[in-house]
C-alpha cells in the first residue's frame, strides 16, 4: 500500500470528526494506529497514562456457542430458528402496516426503555432504537430491577396515522405515547390515571372508535389469591383520553369455577366482523397460556372459547427433548398474503430444570378451528425450535442461532444492545476521555441498590456463551471494575480488578442481598499494562478467566453455579445481563 494512502485508511477507520481538537492535537500517528488496529483479543500496549479511579475498556466480545444450534444446522433456507430473539425479550407485542412489521418487548427497569425492531418478513429483525429513550418517558428512580415497565403495546391507527405505544410503569401508573414514524422519537407519556392495573393495549375499530383493554382487579373483593379481570374503556382519540364506563369484561379467566389466575397481557382484534378478545392466564411460570374469547360487540360480552387455551406446553413431559415451557403472552399479526402468525413469549430451561435467558420472544404460525377460533398448538404439540416460512430468506445480520457480535468502542455512542439502569448515567461513563476505549468512572454506587451505577451492559442470548474484554485500569483504594453478571440486586457475579497490597488483584465475587463473598483471587504480575477478561458459560456452570500483557488465558475459577443467576432460584421477571461495570467498596469488605 503507498505510503500515502495511510492516513485516509486510518480516516476510514476512526471517527475523527466525533474527536474533540483538544484530543486530536495530543495523539501522535502511532497513537491513532494503535487505537486502530489495537482492539483485538490479544494483549494491549497501551501509550496513555489511565486516570485513577477511571476504567477503561478496550473492547467488548460476545459470541454464543449453543450446541442446539451446533448440532440442528439449518437446512433449507426459508428456516429459521426460534426464538427469534433470543435471550430476556419478554412480553412481545407486534403491528404491521404495509410491509412493515414492528415489535417491542419489556424492559422493567433498564434504561433506555421498550426495545423496537423492525422486520419486512417477520424471521430478520432489526432494533431500530427505544421508544423511551429520554429521562422524561422513563420515570425509574428507586424501582427495582424487575419493576419499571410491564408489557408494551404497539398499536398503528389508521385514521390519524399515528403508532401507539401503550404500557405500565408500575410505580407509576398505565401511560401511552406517540409517533408517526417509528423509525424515529416517540412523544412523552400521557398518563391515564383512570386506567387502573396493569398490561393495557389499545383497539382501534373500523368505525374510527378505539378502546383500551387491560389486567385489573375484579368487582368487590377477590376470591383466591391471583385473581383479576380484564376490564374496557372507550378512548377518545382527539382528546387522548378514556371515556365511560370500565365494565369487566372476563373475570377470573376462562372457568372462574376452576380458580384460574393473571388473566393478563389481554389484546381485541376484528376479524371478519366478529371481535377476539386474547390474553395470557396462568401466571408466568410453568403453567402459562393463552386463551381466546369471541363477542359481536367491542365491548362484550366475550364468551371463552370451549376447547381453550390455543397456546400452552404446561401438560407436556418435563423430561422432553429440547423442552419449551412458559408459553403465552401472545399477540396475533396477518401479512400481506393473508396468513396469520404470533409471537409469544416462552422459557428454555435445560434439561427442562433451569436457564439464565429468561423470558423469550418466539414466532408460530396461527391456524384456525372449523368453528373459527385461532390456536398455535393443540394436544401434545411442542412449540417447534425449526420452522419454515415461504419467502423469508435470512439476512447477513440474524437474531437467532449462533452468532458473535463485538464492540470496540470507536463511535460516539454505545450501540442499541447496550442499556443502563433506570437512568442513562452519561455523566460516568465515556467514549471521548480516551478515544477507542470505554471508560467508566469508579463511584460508590452499586449495583446491588436501586440508583444508576457506572454498569454498560446488555442481555445474554445463549446458554453457552462467551464473553471478553481487555481492561486498562489504574486503581485506588476500594476501586473495583470488571465484567458484571446481572439477575437482580441480590443476585450478581463479579470478575474484578482492583487493587491490592503488591499491585493489582483479579478476583471472582458472588454477590448477594446479604454482602459479597470471594471466590477466587489471582495478584496480576506486576508491570501489567492491562487485564483481560472471560467469562465463558457451559449453560449450568461457569467459568472465569483472566490474562496478563501476553495473552495467556488462565482459569481463575470453574464450576461456578449458574443457577445463582436463574429465574428458578432468584425469582423476578428479566433474564440474566452481562457488561462493564466500576465501582468502589468499603475498605471494610
Amino acid at each position: 500500500m503507498p505510503v500515502f494512502n495511510i492516513p485516509s485508511m486510518i480516516l476510514n477507520m476512526m471517527p475523527f470528526h466525533l474527536i474533540p481538537q483538544k484530543r486530536i492535537t495530543c495523539l501522535s500517528l502511532f497513537t491513532l494506529l494503535l487505537l486502530s488496529f489495537g482492539c483485538t483479543s490479544g494483549g494491549l500496549k497501551t501509550d496513555f497514562q489511565p486516570v485513577k479511579s477511571v476504567a477503561y475498556f478496550d473492547f467488548f466480545d460476545y459470541r454464543g456457542m449453543d450446541e442446539f444450534y451446533e448440532n440442528s444446522p439449518l437446512e433449507q433456507e426459508d428456516q429459521f430458528y426460534n426464538p427469534i430473539l433470543p435471550g430476556w425479550y419478554s412480553d412481545p407485542s407486534i403491528c404491521r402496516t404495509g410491509d412493515d412489521y414492528f415489535l417491542v418487548t419489556s424492559s422493567f427497569a433498564y434504561f433506555p426503555g421498550v426495545p423496537i425492531f423492525h422486520s419486512k418478513d417477520l424471521v430478520n429483525w432489526t432494533q431500530i432504537g427505544h421508544v423511551l429513550d429520554r429521562p422524561s418517558q422513563l420515570p425509574l428512580e428507586g424501582q427495582g430491577i424487575t419493576r419499571g415497565i410491564f408489557a408494551p403495546a404497539i398499536s398503528y391507527n389508521e385514521h390519524n396515522q399515528t403508532y401507539y405505544m401503550i404500557t405500565t410503569n408500575v410505580e407509576r401508573g398505565n401511560f401511552y405515547v406517540t409517533t408517526r414514524d417509528p423509525f424515529g422519537a416517540w412523544s412523552d407519556p400521557v398518563w391515564l390515571p383512570e386506567v387502573q392495573g396493569i398490561d393495557p393495549s389499545f383497539f382501534f375499530d373500523e368505525d374510527g372508535k378505539a378502546y383500551i383493554v387491560n389486567n385489573d382487579a375484579p368487582e368487590g373483593t377477590p376470591l383466591y389469591e391471583g385473581h383479576r379481570a380484564l376490564r374496557i374503556q372507550e378512548f377518545d382519540v382527539e382528546s387522548g383520553q378514556v371515556f365511560g364506563p370500565r365494565p369487566v369484561i372476563v373475570n377470573g379467566g376462562v372457568n372462574l369455577e376452576e380458580k384460574p389466575i393473571w388473566i393478563e397481557g389481554p389484546h381485541i382484534y376484528k376479524i371478519k366482523g366478529e371481535y377476539y378478545l386474547m390474553a395470557a392466564e396462568g401466571g408466568t411460570g410453568p403453567q402459562h397460556s393463552e386463551v381466546i374469547f369471541k363477542s359481536r360487540q367491542p365491548m362484550g360480552p366475550y364468551i371463552p372459547w370451549d376447547q381453550n387455551p390455543i397456546l400452552t406446553q404446561r401438560h407436556l413431559d418435563p423430561d422432553r427433548e429440547d423442552p419449551v415451557t412458559c408459553a403465552g403472552h401472545a399477540d396475533l399479526v396477518q401479512t400481506p398474503e393473508g396468513d396469520w402468525w404470533a409471537v409469544f413469549l416462552a422459557c428454555r430451561p435445560i434439561d427442562g430444570e433451569f436457564e439464565n435467558l429468561g423470558r423469550e420472544t418466539f414466532l408460530m404460525p396461527v391456524r384456525w378451528s372449523d368453528d373459527g377460533y385461532p390456536y398455535m398448538t393443540r394436544g401434545e404439540e411442542v412449540v417447534p425450535m425449526i420452522l419454515e416460512k415461504e419467502g423469508a430468506v435470512r439476512g447477513e445480520q440474524v437474531t437467532f442461532g449462533n452468532f458473535e457480535v463485538r464492540d470496540d468502542f470507536n463511535g460516539d455512542s454505545m450501540g442499541l444492545q447496550w442499556m443502563t439502569l433506570r437512568a442513562p448515567a452519561d455523566d460516568l461513563w465515556s467514549l471521548t476521555d480516551q478515544p477507542g476505549y470505554l471508560a467508566l468512572d469508579c463511584t460508590p454506587l452499586k449495583a446491588t441498590d436501586p440508583v444508576t451505577p457506572a454498569l454498560i451492559i446488555r442481555r445474554i442470548q445463549h446458554h453457552q456463551f462467551e464473553c471478553t474484554t481487555r481492561l486498562v485500569f489504574d486503581p485506588d483504594e476500594q476501586d473495583a471494575a470488571g465484567l458484571l453478571l446481572l439477575k437482580d440486586e441480590g443476585h450478581q457475579y463479579f470478575l474484578s480488578v482492583s487493587k491490592s497490597e503488591d499491585g493489582r488483584e483479579a478476583a471472582l465475587l458472588k454477590i448477594s442481598s446479604g454482602g459479597h463473598e470471594k471466590l477466587a483471587a489471582k495478584a496480576m504480575e506486576p508491570g501489567t499494562e492491562s487485564v483481560g477478561l472471560r467469562v465463558v458459560s457451559h449453560g449450568k456452570t461457569l467459568e472465569f478467566y483472566v490474562a496478563g500483557d501476553s495473552d495467556e488465558w488462565e482459569l481463575l475459577i470453574g464450576d461456578v453455579e449458574a443457577y445463582f443467576l436463574s429465574t428458578a432460584h432468584a425469582g423476578g421477571f428479566t433474564g440474566t445481563t452481562i457488561g462493564m461495570y466500576a465501582t468502589k467498596f468499603p475498605s471494610d469488605q
